[in-house]
């Protein structure tokens, strides 16, 4: 046999050597859970590891993560219900929390990239990312309090807004009010290809944002669906989004791919609260590696074509990369 492909495998140092596929802690968007109060630390039961944190240990975290080369974090808020109502308005209320940590966040350490989260969920009394009236979620009603909320998230120092809501025409609506109010330099990166997934539940946990009736299905894609996702692509795209964002990322891979192959923007991908939670509780078990299952889903993730992930496992690599 001339052709013996075994010869480059036969020793890690050759294996290094000609690996296609190389993942770096420069990929990662740490995505943290953000809540009211001082010294708070409250685990997601059902995400071993994660935290939902008070802003005070929030500056604790996000300084040992870029102690370790992480620059970039997603932050999420979790709210009572008593903040919450049908028309989200503690989302853009100038005193709420959520609003205030950025800012500290952005002030303390101004050199980390801080994205946010532009939907109504985590403030709705619903739990829908849109307004609902009647039953039905509506689409150009919820535009303007996507507005709102993007150009308050601007002006408390976001550098990355990240529209999570699947409303259409979000991304053109916040980028003109973006524009128009001297924010050109704040970033899109657009939930493009968001499905309606069953991989959501550990992080509605963490956030106690499920919603209160029916489901999202008339808003996240359909998982049948491939090539639906370019004609989201292509519509964020022409409307200004920096970013193309596909969720989940472990069971959507090949969406990943399609966008990777047909658009020049930076392709994101979210490694979600599900897929971290499911290799966690087998690790737990026994039944599987979880270190070296990590390591095999993130690889896949990058393979794939995803220029940027956002994982809950983002500091437990950089440990090991240290």
């Amino acid at each position: 046999m001339l052709r013996r492909p075994r010869r480059n495998r036969k020793s890690q140092g050759i294996r290094d050597m000609v690996e296609e596929t190389r993942l770096s802690v420069k990929d990662f968007i740490f995505p943290l859970f953000l809540i009211d109060g001082v010294n708070q630390k409250v685990e997601v039961a059902s995400m071993p590891g994660i935290y939902r944190l008070s802003l005070d240990l929030m500056l604790q975290e996000i300084e040992e993560c870029l102690a370790l080369g992480i620059k970039a974090f997603d932050i999420f808020p979790a709210y009572t219900e008593v903040k919450k109502d049908k028309f989200a308005t503690e989302s853009y209320n100038p005193d709420t929390f959520y609003l205030k940590a950025i800012h500290k966040i952005k002030t303390t350490f101004p050199e980390v990239v801080v994205m946010t989260d532009v939907a109504m969920d985590p403030y709705s009394s619903d739990g829908h990312d849109g307004l609902v009236k009647d039953g039905k979620i509506l689409n150009d009603e919820t535009l303007e309090i996507l507005g709102k909320m993007s150009l308050a998230q601007a002006q408390a120092g976001a550098d990355i807004l990240g529209p999570s809501d699947m409303m259409d025409g979000r991304v053109g609506y916040i980028r003109n009010i973006l524009d128009q109010h001297g924010y050109i330099d704040v970033s899109i990166m657009s939930y493009t290809a968001k499905y309606a997934s069953a991989f959501y539940g550990p992080f509605r946990d963490a956030l106690d944002s499920a919603p209160k009736m029916g489901d999202k299905k008339t808003y996240q894609m359909d998982p049948a669906n491939y090539y639906e996702a370019l004609i989201e692509a292509e519509l964020d795209t022409e409307e200004g989004a920096d970013f193309l964002m596909v969720k989940p990322a472990l069971a959507y891979l090949d969406v990943i791919r399609l966008l990777k192959d047909n658009s020049n923007l930076p392709i994101a991908a979210y490694n979600v609260s599900g897929e971290y939670a499911m290799i966690k509780a087998s690790a737990q078990r026994g039944w599987l590696d979880g270190e070296r299952a990590m390591l095999e889903s993130l690889l896949s993730i990058k393979r794939a074509g995803a220029n940027v992930i956002l994982s809950y496992f983002a500091k437990e690599f950089a440990l090991l990369e240290k």
